[in-house]
């Protein structure tokens, strides 16, 4: 299956605070594109708007399945899951009186991967061992690394086409980030999943990705794949702390 999503020209915002200001990136199908900034330039903000959260004020977001193109701005947040894209929360939002296993149960909301529901289940115990050894436990009580797998988790019990993942590293020890990083970057190789990721943390972002965007205060600065954005002399000394 042939998947693709193109943002073009997105404003955005809430009310009269603009978050977003013509926007455009695209996400082929197996890819991994990070959207690289520091809080407050718009990138969770961009999430939500492909997730019908936010309704953009210009411009469209096409997400094209096997040739059948579908605009996103004119959907529904659950019609946009039910097309097959689930989003990871910044902050993983999970149930936290609910045990892992129910979490993860709730995830299969879009109807299509209701009869999913064993395989899918057997595949995340089988990405986060960790998951299947505290099913039972409340989620409320696990470490902010076990949330994150449980919000990941969650996230692929849908059997999702495109995976949003805002802000993975968000309350997490710089330890825990670099876990949640690889096992991303382990789910992407070993099963071609196709993502966008939101995060501040350049360096982690940049073993995962593919292809980055660089946003400030709501519009792309600078694009490119990881070589260039890596070799980049503003990239090297604004977000790898590396002097001219």
């Amino acid at each position: 299956m042939a998947i693709n999503l193109t943002l073009k020209d997105i404003d955005a915002g809430y009310g009269a605070v603009r978050a977003l200001h013509g926007v455009s990136l695209s996400i082929d199908n197996g890819q991994t594109v990070a959207l690289l900034g520091t809080n407050g330039n718009g990138k969770s903000t961009l999430m939500k708007c492909v997730m019908g959260m936010v309704k953009p004020d210009k411009g469209t977001i096409i997400f094209e399945i096997d040739g059948v193109k579908h605009d996103l701005t004119q959907l529904a947040t659950e019609e946009i899951v039910n097309l097959g894209i689930a989003l990871v929360p910044e902050g993983r939002r999970l149930f936290p009186k609910l045990t892992v296993e129910e979490n993860m149960l709730l995830g299969a909301f879009r109807e299509s991967s209701r009869p999913q529901i064993p395989e899918n289940m057997a595949f995340c115990y089988e990405a986060f061992p960790v998951l299947k050894e505290r099913r039972s436990q409340l989620a409320g009580s696990m470490s902010g690394g076990q949330q994150q797998m449980l919000a990941i988790a969650r996230a692929l019990m849908s059997s999702p086409k495109l995976l949003l993942v805002d802000e993975p590293s968000v309350g997490l020890s710089p330890l825990l980030v670099s876990q949640t990083i690889t096992k991303l970057k382990e789910l992407k190789e070993k099963y071609k999943l196709t993502v966008l990721m939101a995060e501040q943390n350049f360096k982690q972002a940049m073993r995962i990705a593919d292809h980055g965007h660089i946003i400030v205060h709501g519009e792309i600065v600078f694009n490119g794949d990881v070589d260039t954005l890596m070799s980049n002399d503003l990239v090297k000394s604004y977000y790898l702390g590396v002097s001219k």
